[in-house]
């Protein structure tokens, strides 16, 4: 079962994969972060974990399933030229999905409404676990069709999709306290997220955009907001001298 880690090529197929489940992970990851933000501080870490337990349970039992899941491809209906697909489908329902949230988000935060819905305790944990499997669900259908198509053993996804699960499990907590404790990088994650929702609708009508020019465009923003808060706290020690 394990004889691919024998080989040069087995190794090199379980690494690529699993630096691109981390990568696409962090779709995952900001989203649970800033959903599970809704609840109150004792709650946060536990919906974290249940939500990233869950997305790797999903894709687990997802790649058990391969010869199911390679048939969502197949075309269910046909609209001249365009063939509709139960993946298709998942992806426009889940882009949809995730521009409402984030949109919803964006607006209360321009409006100052955030704070007031935290106080009113509006999303309650059930509700915020019911929506971190919404997004699971779409996520996990994507990662694991693009690791389908990378690689032959099941092993090697299953391995790698637990290593990437795990590693964002270790970091989640950092990565939520950290976009809490900076509005203007959780304006950015959510804009990504707001990008990520498009290029979802997009896949999901056979218009498709290669990730890695928003992830590049989205790392240059990041980079040029750190920098900007590295100048923001060395002002004030430079006007106080």
């Amino acid at each position: 079962m394990f004889d691919f880690l024998l080989t040069t090529d087995g190794w090199m197929s379980l690494l690529t994969l699993l630096f691109m489940e981390i990568i696409l992970g962090v779709d995952n990851i900001i989203f649970i972060s800033i959903i599970a933000d809704r609840l109150p501080k004792a709650q946060q870490q536990r919906a974290r974990t249940i939500g990233l337990t869950l997305a790797l349970l999903v894709r687990v039992g997802l790649l058990f399933s391969i010869s199911w899941l390679t048939h969502l491809t197949e075309p269910i209906a046909t609209f001249g030229t365009f063939n509709l697909s139960i993946r298709d489908l998942i992806l426009l329902a889940g882009g949809f999905f995730l521009l409402y949230k984030t949109t919803k988000e964006i607006h209360n935060k321009i409006e100052g409404e955030e704070d007031h819905i935290n106080r009113k305790g509006k999303s309650t944990f059930a509700s915020v676990i019911s929506q971190i499997i919404v997004i699971d669900v779409v996520f996990s259908v994507d990662s694991i069709l693009t690791a389908i198509g990378l690689v032959d053993h099941v092993s090697i996804m299953i391995i790698a999709v637990v290593a990437a699960m795990i590693f964002m499990l270790v970091f989640a907590n950092a990565v939520s306290s950290f976009i809490s404790k900076h509005p203007t990088i959780k304006m950015l994650a959510l804009s990504f997220l707001l990008m990520i929702g498009f290029l979802l609708i997009a896949d999901g009508l056979h218009y498709h955009i290669d990730k890695k020019y928003l992830y590049f465009a989205m790392s240059f923003s990041f980079l040029v907001e750190f920098l900007n808060m590295r100048a923001t706290k060395k002002k004030p020690k430079k006007d106080s001298q």
